[in-house]
């Protein structure tokens, strides 16, 4: 007869908390979540459970501000118009 704990549907394993505070994920979470050194995770702690949820960092750099969302959208529509200009003839008029 298999044994109960055998037949779980998520993945499990065990780790300490080290001389930092430190939690080694085990192998088998870490591929399962797809997670590698270096992403972040969100801890949070809830009725006696700690729980960790993959989060992707976004640096303010990669963000656009308003009018470069504007600047994109057109030209987003203009290339689905059809209403392309050659990069070449683009540097030109920049005089580069």
């Amino acid at each position: 007869m298999p044994n109960r704990s055998s037949q779980q549907a998520h993945p499990v394993g065990l780790s300490r908390i080290g001389q930092r505070r430190q939690v080694v994920i085990p192998k088998v979470i870490l591929d399962a979540l797809h997670l590698r050194e270096g992403d972040f995770v969100e801890v949070t702690a809830q009725d006696g459970s700690v729980s960790l949820k993959p989060k992707k960092s976004t640096d303010s750099d990669d963000t656009l501000t308003a009018a470069e969302a504007r600047k994109v959208r057109r030209g987003l529509k203009q290339l689905k118009a059809g209403k392309t200009v050659p990069w070449s003839q683009v540097k030109s008029e920049m005089g580069l």
